[in-house]
Order: C-alpha cells, then sequence, then structure tokens
C-alpha cells in the first residue's frame, strides 16, 4: 500500500486519482480539470491528529483522497458526540461559510485534496460541472443523515453494526470500481470504542454483536480491523433495511 505521505506525489495527474469518479471533480472537462490544478494543493494527516477545529476559520475545502476522518460536535459542558465520518472522496468545508461546524480528526492516516476557498467559490460559480456534483453530493449526504436517524433511532444494536459495515463495504467496493455483491474484503477504520460512540452503543454491546455476526457466519474476523464478507446480500439482510440496501453512499 502506498504510503499517505507519498500518495501527493502520485495522484498530482487528476486522471490519476483513486477517487476521481466519485469526487467534486467527477463532472469535470479537461479544462475545468486545469482550473482545479491552479488552486489545489495536497495535505497529509497522522491518524488521530486534529485537522479542523470547530469555529476555525477554513481557508480551504477539500475532497479525502485515502484514509477515514470524524466529525464531531462538543456540549459546553465538554461531551463529545461522533456525528459523522468523512470517507475516501467525500467533502469537507462548506463553500460560502468561512468557519467550520466540526471538529475534524483523522482516525487514520490521511491525505485531502485541497483547494483554496475563494477561488473554488468563485470556480463554482462559473463551471456547472463542480456546481452540479456538488449538489449531488448534498442530496446523497442529507438522505443519508436521514437515514442514519432511522438508524439510531430505531434499530436493534445488530442491525447497526451490519448496516454500519454494510456502508463501508459499499463505499470500498464503489471506490475499487466493482459492485458491492459476492464476497467483499475490507479494513474496518474504526476502534470498537469508536464504533460505539458512533452508534450511541457501549463498547460491550460493540464487541458482543460483532462477535455473534462472525459466529454466525455473517463476517470474519482477521485481526481487529480486517473484515471478510462471504456474501454481502446476507449482511444486507441484517440491516433491517429494504431490498434496495437502504443507505446511499
Amino acid at each position: 500500500m502506498t504510503p499517505p505521505h507519498d500518495l501527493a506525489t502520485l495522484v498530482h495527474d487528476c486522471a490519476e486519482c483513486p477517487i476521481r469518479h466519485r469526487a467534486v471533480c467527477a463532472r469535470c472537462e479537461s479544462d475545468e480539470l486545469q482550473r482545479l490544478e491552479q488552486i489545489k494543493y495536497y495535505r497529509s494527516y497522522q491518524a488521530g491528529q486534529t485537522i479542523i477545529w470547530s469555529g476555525d476559520r477554513m481557508d480551504f475545502v477539500a475532497s479525502v483522497v485515502t484514509g477515514i476522518a470524524t466529525l464531531t460536535q462538543t456540549m459546553e459542558d465538554g461531551r463529545r458526540q461522533m456525528v459523522g465520518l468523512l470517507l475516501p472522496s467525500d467533502f469537507v468545508g462548506r463553500p460560502g461559510r468561512a468557519t467550520a461546524a466540526y471538529d475534524v480528526t483523522a482516525t487514520t492516516d490521511l491525505v485531502m485534496c485541497c483547494f483554496r476557498r475563494k477561488p473554488f467559490e468563485e470556480m463554482m460559480a462559473q463551471t456547472p460541472h463542480v456546481a452540479q456534483r456538488l449538489l449531488e453530493m448534498t442530496l446523497d449526504e442529507l438522505d443519508a443523515a436521514r437515514e442514519w436517524m432511522l438508524l439510531l433511532g430505531r434499530k436493534t444494536a445488530r442491525e447497526k453494526i451490519a448496516s454500519l459495515l454494510s456502508i463501508i463495504a459499499r463505499r470500498d467496493a464503489s471506490l475499487k470500481l466493482r459492485a458491492a455483491q459476492g464476497s467483499l474484503v475490507f479494513d474496518l477504520p474504526l476502534t470498537r470504542e469508536e464504533m460505539a460512540d458512533y452508534l450511541g452503543l457501549t463498547l460491550e454491546t460493540v464487541s458482543r454483536q460483532m462477535s455473534a455476526l462472525k459466529k454466525d457466519g455473517i463476517i470474519e474476523l482477521e485481526g481487529k480491523r480486517h473484515i471478510v464478507v462471504p456474501d454481502f446480500d446476507v449482511l444486507l439482510e441484517e440491516t433491517g433495511d429494504d431490498s434496495d440496501g437502504g443507505f446511499l453512499v
């Protein structure tokens, strides 16, 4: 696997970028990519490093190229809640907003393709392909947030765990340009503690449900993070979603 700090050199050409088909630039023509090239740069972060603090001024927006980050909100009394995950190709920042709304923390080693915010906002106004793709991504995120409300409010612990695994498996397959079906293999980007925080469960419940899914043959575990799903359709049956697979990712 390519070390994150070497990735920026390898993907300097947008055509070779591993998230090109899913990112905010997915619809861009060659001349539009050239304009993006003029305002982009790469940033690398180590696992556990804070990328942005809530309230910080943001002079950039970005796409996650490799790695995973979390979105976290902190209440006045210090309580913290993980409110979202940023997976490869997800967009960081909001055009038109100068400050960050959440703490963004690298869960794994992370590389982001960043764009200077003001020139990016200007390009959005002049380039329909960028604005259209960002709108699509925003609407998908809204749909996913609504589905997540259902997960947190109504699903059982087993269904929550299966849903999270299916989301990560589907995104991993998409980035590899393969269908989310049959046998899938991926690395879980979250610790058990982080899964518990994100799903509103206890650590013990997460561990127990992961063990139950393994015992029932729904998943196979190699170490703590490497997941094998022998049959993705069987995993989907455990999520409690309808036949189309539920979440948009």
